[in-house]
């Protein structure tokens, strides 16, 4: 019925012209300035992007009809570049639906259309119709044609790709770019990355522009959305949102994690200043205040040297060494770098004898009267050094209990050894 409907409206067009040409006749023609205009060749071509140009000529002028795949449907000329209609006259010059109009002549032209109504593969033709207002490159003259038809057109050059793009596929592949730019700040996402948004948003970007190349844009609502993506960078409120989390979690930062989290922070601030600005300096002001070093390498930030609390790291000094906690590797000056103390698996230092000390602040680590530089080894081989373990010779007696420091100076010199075959009750079993 479609092919039926379509040579009756080719008879028609074509006996409306006045001119008799038989309805199965391979054609290209159409009314431009209300006068019939025929091609006295045609043919059609299939590039190597699968671009397909259908033209027409009567040797002096020429009528080529451009579209971005090789596909049944309607193209919308004067919207994209890949889909166009040129008119080139009899001293070359150009008119196409690509060139805009001199506002003087028209603000908004007329857009037409190619519409590719069969495509015979065992024939190798197409058949279609078209109409559409060119324009010279300078858009004060204009050429125009209505009621046009190709008829059975030959493809002469290229061939038929196995799946052609379809305006459906780009269209589909559109709408994943846009799914997984969306995720890149959807609520679940604890911190937009400025990288992976930039990366998506191109990406959508560019799926758009091929969507628009191959389906149209007649309404506007491509460019809609590409205005609104612009330079693909995150907004004011996105980095703000960045920066107000960043805080919540360096706020309640350990130890153990302070270092990352308060570089995050720092990180997100900057990022703050970069997509918002900072009138008023206040944003630089907190980045100044941060202190995220950690001085002696010791596993423990400087600000959390700060025992007293008087935001002077300089009067310090648990060990009473004379170096300063945040310069001193070995704060509790036990023999055991602060860097080796225990810490529980997020990085925390622990509290190995619960006497309420961390074992890095901690001169007696394991609460068994002996100082920790004094104990070292492993006596029993149960795997736990001896300045850990409060039962050094596993004999289920506490050192603490085997008059290990009789003195109690932490030196176990002194320390008792009943069957004086030099080695002390605690290390003996």
């Amino acid at each position: 019925m479609k092919k039926l409907i379509l040579l009756t409206l080719v008879s028609l067009t074509i006996f409306s012209c006045g001119d008799e040409v038989e309805f199965n006749t391979p054609a290209f023609q159409g009314d431009r300035a209300n006068q019939l205009w025929r091609a006295e060749a045609f043919s059609a071509s299939i590039d190597v992007n699968g671009f397909l140009t259908i033209t027409g000529t009567n040797n002096v002028e020429t009528v080529n009809l451009r579209m971005p795949t090789v596909t049944e449907g309607t193209f919308v000329v004067g919207d994209v570049n890949s889909i166009e209609a040129e008119y080139l006259d009899a001293f070359d010059t150009r008119f196409s639906t690509n060139n805009r109009p001199d506002e003087s002549v028209s603000i908004y032209p007329e857009l037409g259309e190619i519409v590719i109504d069969e495509i015979d593969l065992i024939g190798r033709t197409f058949t279609g119709t078209f109409r559409f207002l060119a324009f010279n490159a300078s858009g004060l003259n204009s050429v125009g044609y209505t009621n046009g038809i190709f008829f059975r057109v030959p493809l002469i050059s290229g061939e038929f790709q196995a799946n052609p793009i379809t305006c459906d596929d780009v269209q589909a592949n559109a709408d994943v770019a846009r799914l997984a730019y969306e995720a890149t700040f959807a609520t679940d996402v604890e911190f937009i990355s400025t990288t992976a948004y930039t990366a998506a948003c191109s990406a959508y970007i560019d799926a758009l522009n091929v969507q628009r190349n191959y389906c149209g844009d007649v309404d506007g609502t491509i460019q809609d959305i590409l205005d609104v993506l612009g330079d693909c960078q995150i907004n004011c409120d996105q980095a703000t949102a960045n920066r107000l989390e960043a805080e919540i979690q360096y706020n309640a930062a350990t130890i153990g994690n302070y270092a990352v989290l308060c570089a995050q922070y720092q990180f997100y601030l900057q990022e703050q200043i970069q997509f918002c600005g900072d009138e008023d300096g206040s944003i630089q002001v907190e980045i100044d205040a941060l202190d995220c070093a950690d001085d002696d390498g010791d596993g423990v930030p400087n600000v959390f040297e700060d025992f007293n609390g008087d935001d002077d790291l300089t009067n310090d000094d648990i060990d009473g060494d004379g170096i300063a906690n945040y310069l001193d590797a070995d704060d509790d000056g036990d023999g055991v770098l602060t860097a080796d103390e225990a810490v529980d698996a997020d990085g925390n230092p622990i509290d190995t004898d619960g006497d309420g000390d961390v074992d890095y602040l901690d001169n007696d680590d394991d609460g068994d009267g002996l100082f920790s530089n004094f104990e070292t080894g492993d006596t029993d081989g149960d795997g736990i050094l001896n300045y850990l373990d409060n039962d050094d010779d596993e004999d289920t007696i506490p050192t603490l209990n085997e008059n290990a420091d009789p003195n109690a100076d932490g030196n176990p010199v002194d320390a008792v050894d009943t069957d004086l075959d030099g080695v002390p009750d605690y290390l003996q079993a």
